[in-house]
């Protein structure tokens, strides 16, 4: 039990007695307690499995290769529609936990094994995603700017990908490449 998860669910108003429930499985489990990204994480030799997190109207286990598990039981969720890797299981009360005691157990060790097995998800490349032509236009116009872009990692250009994309207006895709262009010539993530 790592006192800085004490402290976590101390000062917890909503899921607190889920959190503890989900503890006391993840603790049954042979995984290192930490605090990461100020929420509950569980490791296996300093490989990140699974964390528990809230939100408004659910708490979740969130598997970090979650997209190598069977899920035999169908109910792992993707969050959204980019999300490559991860997956949920979602709860709204401590009484579905406790329902799911021994299920959950089994998805947190298939989760192990994974890790054990040295497993990887296939990502997508950059190549691969949605570049507006807004983006692309400005990338032509300004050859710093596109310089900037191919130095950044992978992550990062996926990241000002999917916010450009995100816009379903032109106008608002045009203002947020322009209000990101500084951050890009920086060699800034969007939330760096």
């Amino acid at each position: 039990m790592n006192p800085k998860v004490d402290a976590f669910l101390s000062r917890q108003k909503n899921w607190k007695p889920e959190f503890e429930e989900l503890r006391s499985i993840l603790l049954d489990c042979p995984l290192t307690e930490e605090l990461k990204w100020g929420v509950p994480c569980y490791a296996l030799d300093g490989k990140n499995v699974v964390l528990m997190h809230g939100f408004k109207e659910y708490c979740a286990l969130l598997f970090f290769k979650g997209a190598l598990m069977k899920d035999g039981k169908g109910i792992l969720v993707t969050q959204t529609e980019n999300t490559q890797s991860t997956r949920q299981i979602r709860f709204t009360g401590v009484q579905e936990i406790v329902k799911m005691k021994s299920v959950l157990k089994a998805y947190i060790k298939e989760a192990i094994e994974i890790e054990k097995a040295g497993l990887k998800v296939e990502f997508k490349e950059t190549a691969e995603f949605n570049m507006p032509d807004e983006f692309r236009f400005e990338l032509q116009r300004n050859p710093a700017l596109r310089n900037a872009f191919e130095a950044l990692t992978p992550g990062r250009q996926r990241g000002y990908l999917l916010h450009f994309s995100a816009a379903k207006l032109s106008k608002t895709r045009e203002a947020r490449i322009e209000k990101c262009t500084p951050r890009i010539l920086d060699g800034m993530g969007l939330n760096d």
